[in-house]
């Protein structure tokens, strides 16, 4: 059994951009809002690579990462805390997350400006739901 709950799936639908909070070798820390966080299976998740170099460069030196996305229904948040394992630039998770960006960018008339360059391949180290008023 992996470690993300079913009721979490919403939230990775891209309707509110999550944020991805990352830190360099040298402990900078960087934090990004991130249109998509896409579900592979319990234990892993795809994130999209469009724009942020610093991300990346962080990423690369420190594997580690802290995510924060929120359901549209409900409201509720989560924080998942990740590792990066890999990119992919083309397969089905790449396709399908393609397809989901110009989704997004179509309904929030940026068509044209969202480019996905790969998909970064995180495991999922734990996940919290945040309760709160």
């Amino acid at each position: 059994m992996g470690l993300l709950p079913d009721e979490i799936k919403p939230a990775m639908q891209g309707v509110i951009p999550s944020h991805l909070a990352t830190c360099s070798l040298d402990g900078t820390p960087n934090v990004t809002t991130i249109s998509q966080i896409y579900y592979v299976d319990a234990d892993h998740v795809a994130l999209s690579y469009q724009f942020f170099n610093k991300t990346i460069k962080n990423v690369r030196e420190n594997p580690r990462a802290l995510a924060w996305l929120v359901s549209p229904g409900t409201f509720e948040s989560w924080d998942l805390e990740l590792e990066f394992e890999h990119s992919e630039t083309s397969g089905p998770v790449f396709d399908a997350m393609d397809m989901q960006i110009e989704a997004i960018a179509s309904m929030t008339g940026m068509k044209g400006i969202f480019k996905l360059k790969a998909a970064d391949i995180y495991r999922v180290k734990s996940v919290e739901k945040n309760v709160g008023e």
